[in-house]
């Protein structure tokens, strides 16, 4: 198993409680803050000569360099070599003891959870405390647990500080295990998906934890589980919060983007940082079957907030964060849990090397606004394109990263355009690195940066009226035909109908203005071939 001595921390401290003060705006604050309001990792390429899209903006789309960590592929370790072979033979008896001890813990824990709740209503006040004295018996059942997985011993640096000084704590999330020892350790309140709560077992004790429950796609959500944050951390009675701002578990390799729920109170943050081998997908055969599973908790300075900085919360997620990433001396990213959605929704659709659609989504968020589920829709169409086709031409040679490209033809057919001098430069403004390929990253930015201009909705309906030549509302087939004839030349009707049909949103055989600006908000690229009709409005 891994050795704890590998991964020695950069920040150590023998003090008990160390506060650190966030600093002026006169400070060394300005590391943190990008001069010319670009995210980092963002460089624009102005060399392109032609842009089909210089009726909207003259700027380039931005050009993001891919990281190479990927914070959620985990390697399980599997039974490789004699040692471990000859291991797991003489610890199955051990795992049939400590399979029975999980159990009954669970049981146990589980019982004492319901009589604690047994007849409490007031869920908006604190816990009484001779409930909290039956939660107790869980809190031993859950180490229990953890000693049945393997884990006889914890080993911890520095300590929690009291909860009046810092009532919010923050941790990385690598598994299902941390938060097992927390409760044990600390008792706190989380907060945790509404799913979380039909969970069978598991849902009854979060409840009796007074957790907080948000909905990640709900900004009413996500802004009343703010204010509840606010009004728990205020109160000594209530215990004190812990919250993991990375909003998914990752491999421990690197610490991705905090959301800010944690933060917006602006009360003093204690982060907290685990070590260990205790990866989300490890079977529990292979934590049974080992003699020890190392886990290290280390609890870091806490991090007071001045006042001037009180409503900062960027600010101080910075500090946290970077204070967590130091500590585990790993690098920092921007991906976020819309990341995570793409990687599920590439395997989902059988593409090669899920993890090269991962685009880094808190960096994409703040420059280009585009959601999560947009992001997910924009990979829908591009792997429609055939992302993992070959190349009639040894493309390794020039681009050594070929998985998940996309080349001309395949972009020509599933946006229904046809090859011209228009539709090459459209595919040129995309293929930033000029090989004759794009890959995912590159068509999000593409489509985001002209979706995102400030005169693309009014460029869009603009595009709708003047192809509705008769003015009734609707674009018919002989319309956009001599609408498209100035900028894709020699259209037959064939490929009007496929343009057409792809235009009709709702197949009702017209094209209503709600389908026209529907399909150009999926598929922003479009607008460009409407450029000559708004050249000479």
């Amino acid at each position: 198993m891994a050795n704890p001595d590998l991964s020695s921390p950069l920040i150590t401290s023998d003090q008990p409680e160390v506060f650190i003060s966030i600093d002026d705006d006169d400070g060394d604050d300005s590391v943190l803050d990008n001069q010319d309001h670009r995210p980092r990792g963002f460089e624009f390429d102005h060399l392109n000569p032609v842009n089909p899209f210089g009726f909207l903006t003259d700027a380039e789309p931005p050009v993001q360099s891919p990281t190479a960590a990927d914070p959620f592929r985990n390697d399980t370790p599997g039974v490789c070599g004699l040692y471990e072979a000859v291991k797991i033979v003489i610890c199955l008896p051990i795992a049939l003891v400590r399979l029975v001890l999980f159990g009954v813990s669970l049981a146990v824990g589980y019982l004492a959870t319901k009589l604690a709740l047994a007849g409490w209503s007031d869920r908006h006040n604190p816990m009484p405390r001779w409930r909290c004295r039956i939660m107790w018996v869980t809190r031993f059942c859950t180490r229990c647990i953890l000693f049945s997985f393997g884990y006889q011993w914890i080993r911890r640096k520095g300590k929690p500080a009291r909860r009046e000084i810092a009532p919010i704590i923050v941790s990385n999330h690598v598994s299902y295990i941390e938060p097992i020892f927390y409760f044990y350790e600390l008792s706190p309140t989380i907060v945790a998906s509404e799913s979380h709560d039909s969970l069978p077992i598991v849902g009854t004790i979060i409840r009796a934890m007074q957790v907080i429950y948000v909905n990640r796609f709900s900004q009413a959500s996500r802004k009343d589980a703010v204010d509840e944050i606010k009004r728990k951390a205020s109160c000594d009675s209530f215990p004190r919060l812990l919250l993991f701002p990375e909003g998914t578990t990752t491999n421990g390799k690197a610490v991705i983007s905090f959301q800010l729920g944690a933060f917006i109170p602006g009360y003093p943050i204690q982060p907290l940082v685990v070590r260990g081998n205790i990866s989300l997908v490890m079977l529990m055969f292979r934590m049974f079957t080992q003699f020890h599973n190392f886990m290290e908790v280390e609890y870091l300075p806490v991090i007071y907030p001045n006042d001037n900085h009180k409503q900062n919360a960027a600010r101080l997620s910075q500090k946290t964060s970077h204070a967590i990433a130091a500590s585990l001396n790993v690098v920092q990213t921007s991906h976020s849990y819309g990341d995570l959605m793409l990687l599920n929704k590439a395997s989902e659709l059988k593409l090669e090397n899920p993890s090269n659609y991962m685009v880094e989504m808190a960096k994409v968020e703040s420059v280009f606004h585009v959601s999560n589920s947009e992001a997910v829709r924009y990979l829908e169409t591009f792997s429609s394109m055939n992302p993992d086709s070959r190349f009639p031409y040894n493309l390794e040679k020039v681009y050594p990263f070929c998985s998940g490209r996309v080349a001309l033809h395949d972009f020509l057919r599933v946006l229904k355009l046809k090859p011209c001098t228009l539709s090459t430069e459209i595919f040129e403004f995309i293929d930033v690195e000029k090989v004759g390929s794009i890959n995912f990253r590159q068509f999000l930015f593409a489509s985001a940066h002209v979706s995102t201009q400030p005169l693309f909705q009014q460029t869009c309906e603009l595009s709708f009226s003047h192809c509705d030549a008769d003015g009734d509302g609707y674009i018919s087939i002989q319309e956009l035909g001599d609408a498209l004839k100035p900028t894709i030349p020699n259209l037959n009707k064939d490929e009007i109908q496929g343009m057409f049909m792809f235009l009709d949103d709702d197949k009702d055989q017209r094209i209503s203005k709600s389908d026209f600006l529907s399909c150009l908000r999926r598929n922003p690229l479009l607008i460009a071939i409407f450029s000559p009709i708004l050249a000479t409005t």
